[in-house]
């Protein structure tokens, strides 16, 4: 049988042996490409070089593309588990020519190789074309000697790829796999149109050979090209005599660990089985977007991950899993694919951190969405409903934290559907206003990119000003304009300057451009597109295009934010000593005030560890090293060992600065010319900014000398208003924490004893409902815990009814509700605390015999109260 390694290698070693450079696969995480959420095809990496904007050393190149399809309309993500074909993550081989060859080869070179190098039957193999693609069609049937009966004419719909709605597009002509009979029982004759599982689409050949334009207008291009993509997972099922990709070698020893983990074996249960394929999915495809530097969060990409782990994770639950496994099953997928992908390797540790705590975090919500949908799932089917409301939908994604796939699988599996019509209505409310302000700001910086055209001589490394320019281009308001006045503010893009512009985490440098007649604050620097602009307000004058300018930077602030910016470089060089080389940056921002630096780790850095990266950067500061810049290709870069910020997209030759013996990084940035320039460095804040990412603060030159100053003065403050020495300052503190400890304890006791004083009297004021004893009372004088112990006395003064109190607590009332056991199952504490939280501005949850919520109106506490004994009294009328 052969390989899934093995059938990668021989895909790019037949392409390097026609020509082709092996080009290695880029990270799953788009850079600087906001119309992609993960890498989504093989041609992704080469986007630029198909528009043109981007060239090459080379005009063939061959990959094995890492890829994942989670949204848009490349979305699988609710295919996977119940197809045996779709995935979240998978890899694309893929063939490329950049105005190179053309159809004649591209068709060759599929054939070639999977008819020869594979050794597949030619005679299960079909081909389609676009209907009008007479050429494609006659070197399918005369070149490769393909019957005409095998090669179908379809429509723009299945065999046209356009780039967008306009730019490069062109036919295309796919490679069909037939098994030879479906999978459907008493399927009769069907041919590759059918999706009965018979036929699978292996190999795509898209030719690009046209522009379209907005009129809808296709004009040839000057330089036809080639994109491929043929997915591993699906050629590897048909190599290895397989109808399931999950039975291939890729899946199949995750499987068989999962099936260790579960107790079920795969293929026993075909509920079990659809759970164990999702798992197996789900654990490549986090073990390769961890590896890649995202973890999962609130926000697009982490977001995407985390849906990811959490669906697993309850499909874990489903097999009677409890504990956190799907670390270890990303573990096991390092270690598969780690021939592959050597560098995964390096973050096996980094992998399972993250998500082994992802798995810990989410357990207790997981177990209370699930109690949840479960409560609402045996109501409406009590009901005859077949369709959970989209507004509960909502309420279960965005209270409980299930995401919108995971509550469709679960209405699935209890014979419901979702409203995802009023789920979207839901959802689109709660963030219009966001989505207002972001398309405008995409509007306006869409508007300014086409203005400024070309690019700008940056001429800053060797000079800050003044430096001679002319003007090219002005905006104002969103608009081009002739000329900026006085009073007024606009965009600059000049033919040379000195100003940085914001990049790399440094921010654009300011300073002044001037002419006879007119002068101009420059407030920032940015990049339009390849095009450096000048944001000014106008002082002096007025400034037009054509103008003859001196462009000078504000040489002060460059020098500072020079200094932070090279401290940036000894900060990251420093950690990885520190703490290990599974640190990376995960971003960063350079102002001439302060230095702000991200990166990948999972715990809190100690003070010894603080001491010890501050130690190492001040030594290198003290050691007064050069530093040295250098222009290099790429790959003499990465071999050198120069730290590249991950993801990001690097021309062939790149900027190199380095502290000999001690930091080398790809960087386009300005630096001090020695690290003595700096001063000296202190780290001011360390802290956490999502799951498995740190940050740290720093300051050097005269913003640490001030700080060291601060420190200072607030020592002396408290050394004196405590009248001891400052070396007896830490105990005199501890002393004082003691006695506020003290003195809250016993405030606490003395409301507690006020509180069970007046027990007597809100027994007294219960209600009988249906023949439960029901008490609701505002307590005004106690806290959370307080209330709590007293609603848990009252309760076993009941001996069988409910509890709810709550109190003001300065403004932001607390509710407690407590059900005696005999109860739970009528009136469950947690359905009480939702009916009534919302009339305080909060809300709450918990489990049935006890459920807490704090609110933002104290003012209608009262109401609230008042409101529990209606809604005891509903779910008694409803109770059977």
């Amino acid at each position: 049988m052969t390989s899934s390694l093995e059938i990668r290698e021989t895909f790019l070693k037949y392409f390097e042996q026609n020509g082709h450079r092996r080009v290695p696969s880029s990270s799953l995480i788009p850079f600087n490409d906001p119309t992609l959420l993960f890498t989504n095809a093989g041609m992704n990496q080469f986007k630029d070089i198909f528009l043109g904007r981007e060239r090459r050393p080379y005009t063939r190149a061959a990959t094995s593309q890492k890829c994942m399809r989670v949204s848009g309309k490349h979305n699988d993500f609710k295919d996977v588990g119940h197809s045996r074909r779709h995935h979240t993550f998978f890899e694309m081989l893929g063939n490329f020519s950049f105005g190179d060859y053309f159809k004649k080869d591209a068709i060759h070179f599929a054939w070639e190789l999977l008819t020869g190098r594979y050794g597949l039957d030619p005679g299960r193999l079909w081909i389609t074309v676009f209907r009008e693609d007479d050429e494609a069609w006659d070197l399918w049937h005369r070149q490769e000697g393909i019957p005409a009966e095998r090669i179908l004419r379809l429509d723009e719909a299945d065999n046209f790829w356009t780039m967008g709605e306009t730019g490069p597009c062109g036919p295309s002509s796919e490679l069909h796999y037939d098994f030879g009979r479906s999978p459907l029982p008493d399927h009769g004759e069907c041919d590759l149109t059918c999706p009965c599982g018979r036929w699978v689409e292996v190999w795509n050949l898209v030719f690009m050979q046209f522009n379209r334009d907005a009129s809808g207008r296709m004009d040839p291009l000057p330089s036809p090209s080639i994109d491929t993509g043929m997915g591993l997972e699906r050629i590897t099922t048909i190599l290895q005599g397989r109808t399931s990709n999950y039975d291939t070698d890729l899946f199949r020893p995750l499987l068989d660990e999962l099936s260790g983990l579960c107790g079920n074996d795969y293929g026993a249960d075909p509920g079990d089985d659809v759970s164990m394929r999702v798992i197996a999915d789900h654990a490549r495809a986090a073990a390769f977007v961890v590896g890649d530097g995202q973890y999962p969060g609130n926000d697009r990409r982490g977001y995407v991950l985390r849906k990811i782990l959490r669906r697993a994770m309850v499909h874990g639950k489903r097999l009677g899993i409890a504990d956190p496994f799907l670390y270890r099953l990303a573990g096991s997928v390092i270690e598969a694919m780690r021939p592959a992908y050597p560098e995964l390797a390096e973050t096996r540790e980094t992998v399972a951190r993250v998500i082994r705590r992802e798995e810990e975090s989410f357990a207790g919500t997981l177990g209370e969405g699930l109690r949840d949908f479960n409560e609402r799932a045996a109501r409406l089917k009590a009901a005859g409903e077949r369709a959970l409301p989209g507004e509960e939908a909502f309420f279960l994604y965005d209270t409980r934290g299930l995401p919108l796939e995971i509550i469709e699988d679960l209405a699935r599996e209890n014979g419901l559907t979702v409203d995802e019509a009023a789920f979207a209505r839901a959802f689109e409310t709660q963030r219009e206003r966001s989505r207002r302000d972001y398309a405008s700001g995409k509007i306006r910086q869409e508007v300014a990119q086409t203005l400024f055209e070309g690019t700008t001589d940056f001429v800053g490394y060797d000079a800050a000003g003044p430096v001679p320019a002319r003007i090219r281009a002005i905006i104002v308001d969103g608009e081009r304009a002739e000329a900026v006045s006085a009073g007024e503010r606009g965009e600059l893009a000049l033919d040379a300057t000195p100003f940085y512009a914001a990049s790399g985490g440094q921010v654009g440098d300011t300073g002044r451009i001037t002419r006879d007649g007119g002068r101009a604050r420059v407030l920032d620097t940015i990049y339009r597109g390849t095009a450096i602009t000048h944001l000014v307000e106008v002082e002096e004058g007025r400034l037009e295009t054509g103008d003859a300018v001196t462009a000078e930077v504000d040489l002060a602030k460059r020098r500072l934010t020079m200094k932070n910016h090279t401290a940036t470089h000894l900060l990251q060089a420093a950690l990885r000593q520190v703490l290990g080389a599974h640190v990376k940056q995960a971003g960063s921002l350079v102002t001439p005030e302060r230095l702000r630096f991200d990166f990948t780790h999972y715990a809190p850095l100690s003070p010894a560890e603080i001491r010890r990266v501050e130690d190492l950067v001040n030594g290198e500061i003290w050691n007064n090293s050069p530093i040295a810049t250098s222009l290099m290709d790429l790959e003499e870069a990465m071999r050198s060992g120069a730290t590249a910020l991950f993801g990001e997209k690097y021309q062939e030759k790149v900027r190199v600065v380095e502290v000999p013996g001690f930091s080398r990084e790809l960087c386009g940035g300005t630096h001090v010319p020695a690290t003595g320039h700096i001063g000296v460095f202190k780290i001011v804040g360390e802290g956490g900014i999502s799951a498995g990412v740190r940050r740290v603060e720093a300051v050097t030159g005269p913003a640490a000398l001030e700080r060291f100053r601060s420190d200072e003065e607030l020592i002396d403050a408290l050394q004196e208003e405590g009248r001891v020495p400052r070396q007896e300052i830490p105990a005199l503190l501890e002393k004082l924490h003691g006695r506020v400890r003290s003195l809250e304890r016993e405030l606490g006791e003395l409301k507690a004893r006020s509180a069970r004083s007046a027990i007597g009297d809100i027994l007294g004021a219960g209600r009988d409902i249906r023949g439960v004893q029901v008490v609701a009372h505002a307590v005004p004088s106690t806290d959370r815990a307080g209330l709590r112990t007293l609603a848990d006395e009252l309760k076993q003064k009941l001996g069988s009814g409910v509890v709810v109190l709550g109190t003001p607590q300065e403004g932001k009332p607390a509710l407690v509700v407590m059900v005696t056991a005999d109860l739970c199952g009528k009136i469950p504490a947690g359905g009480v605390i939702k009916r009534i939280a919302p009339l305080v501005g909060g809300g709450g949850g918990g489990k049935p015999e006890l459920a807490e919520a704090g609110g933002k109106d104290a003012s209608r506490l009262g109401e609230a109260l008042d409101a529990s004994y209606g809604v005891i009294e509903e779910m008694l009328a409803g109770a059977p």
